[in-house]
């Protein structure tokens, strides 16, 4: 089903030499530093229930396909936030990714599924409506099996490290079980507070108060808020925490006065701040999150460039993480000088920036982190992903920013088993544009092979202290 050629140039010169990188690093170890996996699975270590809830359920890049294709999200399984029914035959849902699975047709989602079902599971029949039930069963008997439990793929998977994505006031209650447990895989969390820092959000009042009951520290001003943030900071370090991560409408950044952030985050607290109110105080608390990582070490990871929860039924309806976020252009340059002037130039910062927007690679982020020795940028993130959207990423920020302003892969994946695809997917695509490079005489082969190396496990070690 899958071609061992797959996202090589089709001239012969170019696949020769991608194919003699790929091979160097195809089976390097994984490291993961940023993603959404749940810890629990590797803290109780349970079988995976079925394909359903393995595949589709929890993974809005297939199920968001199928909701543009007119099937609605009750009939595809996804719990509602009232908790009124959906669809519970597992086996009906499958077979309707089965009857449509032509339509991952060219998208990243198609290719990480056809590696997922071929070097994960034997399956070597593309997916369609005869022989979707065959396929179940076939994955449901291998699934309730001892070599496909969440440590034992994790293993398979070679994974050296990965990280979580866990909020502010998260007890990392699972990340304690998997260290008592004695387990030797490494699984470790990152620092996300968007939960507590975006002020106009409906359950912001009630993330302040789990804030509070985490810390330890009642936070009833601006200057007990950032206490119970460096609390929390220092309590995710101990559990192992290597980067923090605010997902950001925009990249705007601006140090409030204490007085001035005292005054918003009381409106707030009364139910009175605007959105000029949120932007200020998200722009002041990147600022301070820069401050806080230039002293306790912790890289910072800023997402820009996306508006989420987009469809607002469905997120009214289903909640976050829908598949209901979409890309707008944002302005790094102006946006980002405060904080780039005040710690992009510290030895003891580290800024990543992803975005979606794709035309800022070249016009702005490739020349600031081809200049600040604090910034890097993260790799093409999300509907960019894939294969073409990496190269274009190699293609717009290579000359700027040169390799290593780069900080290799981030799979930021719920999707467990997608893990290796993406990676290798990854892998491919980056020995690939190597090659081209060859080709063309822009750099040697000696290069190359030190290059493919760096983008597969070296940059990402160095840019997240790992």
């Amino acid at each position: 089903m899958i071609n061992e050629n797959r996202y090589f140039d089709a001239k012969p010169e170019v696949r020769k030499i991608a194919t003699e990188l790929y091979s160097e690093v195809k089976n390097l170890p994984i490291i993961s530093p940023h993603g959404h996996v749940d810890p629990r699975i590797f803290a109780e270590n349970k079988p995976f229930p079925n394909p359903t809830e393995l595949f589709i359920i929890p993974d809005h890049y297939i199920f968001r396909i199928l909701y543009s294709q007119g099937y609605s999200l009750e009939s595809l399984g996804i719990p509602t936030q009232d908790g009124t029914p959906v669809e519970k035959d597992y086996r009906k849902i499958w077979q309707i990714l089965a009857d449509n699975f032509y339509l991952y047709s060219g998208t990243p989602t198609g290719a990480w599924l056809a590696h997922e079902f071929e070097k994960v599971f034997g399956v070597t029949e593309k997916l369609n409506g005869d022989n979707a039930q065959d396929i179940y069963d076939l994955m449901l008997e291998k699934l309730q099996s001892p070599e496909y439990l969440p440590r034992t793929l994790f293993n398979k998977f070679n994974i050296e490290v990965i990280s979580t994505t866990d909020g502010a006031s998260d007890s990392l209650e699972y990340h304690k079980q998997i260290r008592e447990s004695g387990w030797s895989g490494k699984v470790i969390p990152s620092f996300r507070p968007d939960g507590v820092v975006n002020i106009l959000a409906d359950n912001w009042k009630s993330e302040i108060e789990k804030l509070s009951r985490a810390s330890g520290i009642t936070v009833t001003d601006y200057k007990t808020f950032i206490n119970a943030i460096e609390n929390r900071r220092k309590y995710f370090i101990e559990m192992g925490a290597v980067a923090t991560d605010q997902g950001v409408l925009s990249p705007y950044t601006h140090t409030l006065l204490p007085t001035e952030a005292n005054v918003i985050f009381n409106r707030a607290l009364n139910g009175t701040a605007n959105e000029s109110d949120e932007k200020a105080f998200v722009g002041n608390m990147l600022m301070e999150m820069a401050r806080m990582s230039s002293e306790d070490g912790l890289v910072m990871q800023i997402h820009a460039g996306v508006l989420r929860n987009h469809n607002q039924k469905i997120f009214s309806r289903f909640g976050l993480d829908k598949g209901g976020d979409i890309p707008i252009q944002n302005e790094f340059t102006k946006n980002m000088r405060e904080l780039l002037n005040e710690y992009g130039n510290h030895t003891n910062f580290k800024v990543i920036v992803f975005t979606l927007d794709e035309t800022s690679y070249a016009r702005e982020l490739a020349p600031m982190a081809g200049h600040y020795p604090a910034m890097k940028l993260g790799p093409a993130w999300w509907f960019n992903d894939s294969i073409q959207g990496m190269r274009r990423f190699r293609e717009m920020t290579t000359e700027t920013a040169g390799f290593y302003n780069t900080v290799g892969f981030n799979d930021d994946t719920r999707a467990f088993l997608s893990i290796p695809a993406r990676h290798d997917l990854a892998r491919r695509v980056d020995c690939n544009f190597l090659a081209q490079q060859v080709s063309e005489h822009i750099i040697d082969i000696d290069d190359a092979h030190k290059l493919s190396y760096e983008l597969t496990n070296g940059l990402v070690k160095k840019a997240y202290n790992l």
